[in-house]
């Protein structure tokens, strides 16, 4: 009995199962042990290809880009959802002249913040989360 790894068919092969016409010609032969192996790392998401010297690895899948940019727009739009009520309550207390809880200055930041998070997406560097714009530093103190 022998045992293989094909990465064409991401899967295993046995020779007590499959016949050899079965068996994929680009099935790489494997040990129980490397079977093992591969098997717990494709359960954690890893994908098994094939090294440049010819050996089965364990790599990360590849990030599609597009994806990459839904999570991004996603994680703007939330952010945005998340700031409008500060800005209506703004809005609010100034048309029925109660005190406001934001500083003029603060406010303008919010309104600056929220345009740069409506800009994002057009950004050279989007969708790299380590150029998302920068909240003001008073935000995360507002509560909701």
């Amino acid at each position: 009995m022998a045992m293989f790894y094909s990465p064409s068919e991401r899967g295993f092969f046995d020779t007590a199962l499959n016949s050899k016409k079965q068996i994929p010609s680009d099935a790489i032969a494997v040990t129980e042990p490397q079977r093992t192996e591969l098997l717990a790392g494709i359960s954690r998401g890893l994908l098994a290809q094939v090294s440049k010297s010819g050996s089965l690895e364990l790599v990360e899948p590849p990030i599609d880009p597009a994806d990459v940019a839904l999570a991004e727009r996603a994680w703007r739009d939330a952010v945005l959802t998340s700031a409008a009520w500060l800005r209506e309550r703004h809005r609010d207390q100034l048309e029925i002249g109660a005190p406001t809880t934001l500083t003029a200055e603060q406010f303008e930041e919010l309104l600056v913040y929220m345009q740069a998070l409506r800009d994002w997406p057009q950004s050279p560097e989007f969708p790299d989360s380590t150029h998302r714009p920068i909240a003001p530093t008073w935000l995360d103190e507002q509560a909701q």
